[in-house]
């Protein structure tokens, strides 16, 4: 195979550089003139107070950063009515906006927002400028009550308008209130400021996240797409002792372990007897058995209409919903609460599994009917506070049985406080859309910290090319992937190449999941995305873009080539130095390795396509 030499800088690789620029763009690399101001006195706070008295006070603890705090205080208990704080500032260097809500896009600023609450999404949101530099971000401290942050562009005057709403929903009787507005219009890269501003919740009492165990960090197969709700522990044994073979090390059994009904619903669902599988216990023995970990798939807030649970909690629900077939439960009631724990408590204590995957919260909410008070056997009067005791207490019970117990939640349900319930945090479900999988894990990652962040479970088609079928784990690099293909059934050129690139994860899994993030260009749902330790910096191509790496270089270079095509250009800023270049393409094969004296400027390379780029100083 031909490999095109290092390029010098040379007229030649000036028109080359051209070239690449036209043909496949850069981030813009123009800064904003100046940093937004945004003072308290901007601050408008709109809405019958009623009973309440408002006051302000703020901090600076540093420049350009403001922490505008409302205090709301009343002689009486009254529910606090729906209040806006607004203002206004220029809409100048604006390319995007950046919400934890998975279902919005990253590239329209004009208008949009987030809703979020204690079980729903993280309520900040972030205005992007073209350098891919922090404009405003705005957070609110209360991550456990419902919110809104919105902001748009209004045509007469070209400004951005800012909204935050409080107590949009029904709340509970209170006197006094505090919340504090985190706004934040420093010129910094926006992966660190939201960074900056999760590690700001992580700081607040009461939102201390859970520590993450070694078992929320190991790949997994997956049953719900290759099996579905047909789950045999024969078979699934057999694909997880493939599965390790491949590099996996642990397995999630997702629903269907819990009824005999196939038809994909959850009318039979909140009793969790384990009636498909009865040997429960010998099932979790036999992964046991293969040295992998065990996790089992809850429905936490569903009682199906033909399950006994919905008679014996009968009035002790939120709702039901007609296309689940199930009622939703109301965590108010202690002995709610107490039976939940209690199903998880039996499930470690008695098949000693590894850990929890925990679905569908976001089900936990108050209805427009619902009644907010603390009596008639209820002992809470806020939805949103009791869920939040209902998962405190699951964390605090179930690690005095196992400490490293696994518990993994899913988008939606990925805020601050869902990082104090749990250690894994999982991309929602998108089967066989690796772009997707990648945008879902990269806006995990940049709320997420050090809680481990999971890809959705990927799969492909028995005749995928092996090429394509590798996309779908490179779309996940930067998370802890999850299998979902039947992997006895896949060809060996699938296993060659998932063998391959998950020792790789694992080999590199330090830079990948500690090093620095660095994600190009949210805007275009991160095209190119970077993780960088003192060892090694690791560069995954998504599209056909220059790659640059910046100064201080470490040792190592790892360049992912993560699309179709075979053009892989760097442009360094300053001379590299001797160095071993080696290729391999999707399956581990090597291609090419020779030696190199990479000076500054550009530097391009014919890789195969999911193939792999490793530079070595000399």
């Amino acid at each position: 195979m031909h490999i095109q030499k290092s390029v010098k800088t040379t007229d030649r690789a000036l028109a080359l550089f051209c070239l690449t620029l036209c043909l496949f763009g850069v981030p813009a690399l123009v800064a904003a003139t100046s940093p937004l101001v945004i003072d308290v006195r901007d601050l408008k706070l709109e809405g019958d107070l009623g009973p309440f008295k408002a006051s302000w006070s703020t901090q600076r603890p540093e420049a350009n950063l403001l922490l505008a705090t409302l205090t709301l205080t009343a002689q009486q208990p009254a529910p606090p009515p729906p209040l806006s704080v607004k203002w206004s500032f220029p809409s100048v260097d604006f390319a995007g906006i950046w919400v934890s809500d998975n279902n919005k896009s990253n590239n329209d600023h004009q208008g949009m927002g987030v809703d979020s609450r204690a079980v729903l999404r993280a309520p900040v949101l972030t205005i992007l400028g073209p350098d891919d530099n922090n404009r405003l971000t705005i957070a609110l401290s209360d991550a456990l009550r419902s919110s809104k942050i919105h902001s748009s562009v209004r045509e007469e005057d070209v400004r951005m308008y800012a909204v935050v709403k409080l107590f949009a929903d029904k709340q509970m009787p209170l006197t006094t209130y505090q919340v504090t507005l985190r706004i934040d219009t420093r010129l910094q890269p926006y992966y660190k400021v939201l960074r900056e501003t999760a590690r700001w919740w992580a700081a607040q009492e009461g939102y201390m996240p859970a520590t993450v165990p070694e078992a929320s960090r190991v790949p997994l197969y997956s049953t719900w797409y290759s099996y579905h709700q047909s789950v045999d522990p024969a078979t699934i044994i057999n694909e997880c002792r493939i599965g390790g073979e491949l590099g996996l090390e642990g397995v999630i059994v997702d629903d269907g372990w819990q009824t005999l009904d196939s038809s994909r619903g959850y009318a039979f669902t909140g009793d969790w007897k384990p009636e498909r599988i009865p040997e429960m216990k010998k099932f979790v023995d036999g992964i046991h058995a293969l040295n992998q970990k065990f996790m089992i798939w809850y429905s936490v807030p569903m009682v199906g209409e033909k399950s006994e649970a919905a008679k014996r909690f009968a009035g002790k629900t939120l709702g039901f919903s007609n296309s689940l077939r199930a009622h939703i439960l109301d965590p108010r009631y202690p002995e709610v609460r107490d039976f939940l724990i209690g199903l998880y408590e039996k499930a470690v204590l008695e098949w000693g599994i590894d850990g929890l995957k925990l679905d569908f919260i976001e089900l936990f909410g108050p209805k427009p009917d619902t009644v907010l008070t603390a009596e008639k056997g209820r002992d809470y009067a806020s939805v949103d506070e009791a869920t939040d005791r209902l998962f405190t207490d699951i964390m605090a019970r179930l690690r005095k049985i196992k400490p490293d117990i696994a518990i993994e939640f899913r988008q939606p349900y990925n805020g601050p406080l869902m990082r104090k319930y749990g250690n894994m945090l999982r991309g929602v479900d998108c089967p066989n859309a690796g772009p997707v999988n990648r945008k879902e894990i990269i806006d995990l990652r940049l709320l997420a910290d050090n809680t481990a962040v999971h890809s959705d479970m990927f799969i492909w088609h028995p005749e995928e090319p092996v090429t394509s079928a590798a996309l779908q784990l490179l779309n996940v690099l930067f998370s802890v992937p999850q299998v979902s293909v039947r992997l006895g059934e896949v060809s060996a050129e699938h296993r060659q190449m998932l063998t391959f690139w998950l020792k790789y994860w694992k080999v590199n899994r330090a830079t990948l999941l500690d090093g620095e993030l660095q994600p190009v260009s949210p805007a275009s749902n991160y095209p190119l995305v970077l993780a960088r330790s003192s060892e090694k910096l690791i560069a995954a191509l998504y599209q056909d873009m220059v790659v640059t790496p910046g100064t201080k270089l470490p040792s190592q270079l790892d360049l992912v080539n993560a699309k179709p095509s075979r053009l892989v250009v760097v442009k360094f800023e300053a001379a590299f130095g001797p160095a071993t270049v080696r290729i391999v393409d999707c399956l581990g094969k090597q291609i090419s390795e020779q030696s190199q004296v990479l000076g500054a400027g550009v530097q391009s390379w014919d890789v195969p396509a999911s193939g792999l780029l490793e530079i070595r100083k000399k």
